[in-house]
């Protein structure tokens, strides 16, 4: 099974750490945030393409064409034009079903196994409404299947779903036209994946813990997470 690793963002919030060094190769205890990630893939993922962009030549030095036992493509993002635009220019190279995730966060890999147990979801985690700042909230009908995203204020307190941004995709998805967002600067996948549920069911997957890295305190949160999970020492 493949795996699409969304890695081609400048990381201007991690700025100064990010002016010589792509967000996914920030290093915790030596290594870089990515290759946690890959390292926590589920055996069955046995291809990973990389969408690499800013700096991304260092990705391709770090992981060549193998890495932790698995085959590495990679696929230029030349322009940041949002994420459906980038899994868009992967697919000549996917097949069937194949996991989305993104390069910078830090997902549980029981959730990996877990989402990859449903033929289509979406990774969520339920916040307050307080939380929500750039996330819109996932819509969901009685089956737990998505319904839409909205973007909305809703009442201090109020508890929602965010997008974890950890897809179990397949190739129907390339059937609709990409999403734009941000006055049409850019194109949304989540907003995209939203145009196949009545035709092709996406099933919502809660999650307890996802920490998307952000700014430069979260890498030390993502050093104590990886830590508990034993994964340094």
């Amino acid at each position: 099974m493949q795996a699409v690793i969304l890695a081609a963002g400048a990381g201007v919030r991690m700025r100064p750490l990010t002016y010589e060094v792509p967000k996914p190769m920030l290093p915790v205890q030596g290594k870089p945030l990515l290759a946690y990630s890959i390292e926590q893939l589920p055996k069955e993922i046995d291809e990973v393409i990389l969408v690499v962009g800013y700096l991304g030549e260092q990705l391709k030095k770090y992981f060549g064409n193998e890495y932790d036992g698995r085959q590495i493509s990679y696929v230029i993002q030349p322009e940041l034009l949002g994420t459906g635009d980038a899994l868009w220019r992967c697919r000549g190279l996917l097949k069937g079903r194949f996991l989305v995730l993104m390069g910078d966060d830090i997902y549980q890999a029981k959730d990996v196994v877990r989402c990859l147990a449903q033929e289509r979801c979406i990774l969520a985690k339920e916040v307050v409404a307080e939380e929500l700042r750039n996330y819109g909230a996932l819509m969901i009908n009685e089956a737990g299947n998505l319904i839409d995203i909205v973007e909305t204020e809703l009442m201090p307190g109020t508890k929602c779903l965010v997008n974890s941004a950890l897809y179990v995709l397949d190739e129907n998805v390339f059937k609709y036209s990409l999403a734009p967002i941000k006055d049409g600067k850019e194109f949304g996948l989540p907003q995209t994946v939203v145009k196949m549920v009545n035709g092709y069911p996406v099933k919502i997957v809660q999650t307890d813990y996802w920490l998307p890295i952000g700014y430069p305190d979260d890498l030390k949160r993502a050093e104590i997470y990886l830590r508990k999970q034993g994964l340094i020492k």
